[in-house]
């Protein structure tokens, strides 16, 4: 048997500790401040990446108390974003379950076993939903046993409000209906129900880590969304990537926000996060080399025009004529175009990049007056 001796260490005793083994800490002051408000088993996660020897704890030459700070702060924000958009998926994918099964079959179709492909899976959910209806002191739930006491259980509206990510996940897995379930995948732009159920049960496992404030950066994550299949919108054309780390699961985070219009200030925010912690190991994370040039990375497929990536990136084109332009510019990298012509159809989808014209010297505001004109 092996017994735990190891005693507590006050502040300054871990800053002793951690200068002992090697690490540069630079302003003793703000790292006491740090580890008062981060534990230091919390904080030794982000200082492993700089250990020569993991087994004695010796840092590597140059190490920084400084630049383990940078790393929990980037984990913390990151954390905070996805947060973030994991709340926004799953109000959204609540609704349409609820919706859906709802008006196929009935108020109380997660009560109704037949509609359930596994017995023990049915059971464990109802015993699920049990404990959160039980426990619960939201209005609705108290006002509801206050005027009904049959069902046993409110409408699948007010009840699965009530249910977890993971209990939700559980619901539409066992649910025997495909042709719903199909249904909701494509309103996410999925094309089968297996991918949003390998998907949900990621994002509920992700949601945990997150609502736990655990280490998002480097972290191995059990559940492992389906990468492969064949999809309508933006994708990634390397799927062959670690499904258990992170990038992974940003991937389907970014399209399933795509599919609701909000995938593109996401993915500026994450742009903004990296470029605000150039130091950050993004391979860790799981990311790929050259991953800023897939298609879902850069918000427009490989074979998109010039004037389609403009307005894929939400910037204003401005046309001389509204009903039959001849000729665009953009608001705000001013790259110009002219409408190419077949005969005497104007196609308005095929536009000719043009490099320059007269009257580069002048203004913005006259630039694009005088090219729109």
């Amino acid at each position: 048997m092996n017994i735990y001796t190891k005693q507590p260490l006050s502040i300054n005793d871990q800053i002793a500790k951690l200068r002992s083994l090697g690490l540069i800490i630079a302003d003793e002051d703000k790292a006491k401040k740090v580890l008062s408000e981060v534990s230091y088993f919390r904080f030794a996660a982000y200082l492993r990446p700089m250990e020569a020897d993991k087994q004695t704890h010796q840092f590597k030459p140059g190490s920084t108390f400084e630049n383990a700070v940078a790393l929990y702060e980037f984990d913390n924000e990151l954390r905070q974003l996805l947060f973030s958009a994991i709340q926004r998926i799953e109000v959204a994918l609540r609704s349409k379950i609820i919706q859906h099964f709802s008006m196929q079959h009935g108020a109380f179709w997660f009560m109704q076993m037949h509609l359930h492909d596994s017995e023990h899976r049915f059971l464990e959910n109802l015993n699920s939903l049990d404990r959160e209806v039980t426990r619960s002191k939201e209005d609705f739930i108290k006002e509801h046993f206050r005027n009904y006491n049959k069902p046993e259980f409110p409408p699948a509206w007010k009840t699965l409000e009530l249910a977890s990510l993971g209990t939700l996940s559980k619901l539409y897995y066992n649910f025997a209906d495909k042709k719903t379930k199909k249904l909701i995948a494509r309103e996410v732009n999925l094309p089968q129900h297996e991918v949003l159920e390998s998907w949900m049960r990621s994002l509920a496992d992700l949601r945990n880590h997150c609502a736990h404030h655990a280490r998002l950066w480097n972290r191995f994550l059990k559940a492992t969304p389906q990468l492969n299949a064949r999809l309508r919108g933006l994708w990634i054309n390397n799927y062959q990537v670690d499904a258990n780390k992170l990038y992974a699961t940003l991937c389907y985070i970014v399209y399933w926000l795509d599919s609701m219009e909000r995938g593109e200030v996401f993915r500026e925010k994450l742009y903004d996060l990296f470029n605000k912690y150039p130091s950050v190991d993004t391979a860790a994370m799981g990311f790929p080399q050259d991953w800023e040039n897939e298609p879902l990375w850069k918000g427009y497929p490989d074979n998109a025009t010039p004037k389609e990536i403009c307005e894929k990136k939400g910037h204003q084109i401005l046309y001389n004529h509204p009903s039959q332009p001849s000729k665009a510019i953009c608001k705000r990298c001013h790259q110009k175009w002219v409408a190419d012509y077949s005969g005497d159809i104007m196609h308005d989808d095929i536009w000719k990049e043009v490099d320059s014209f007269e009257g580069e010297t002048r203004s913005d505001e006259e630039l694009i007056a005088k090219w729109v004109k």
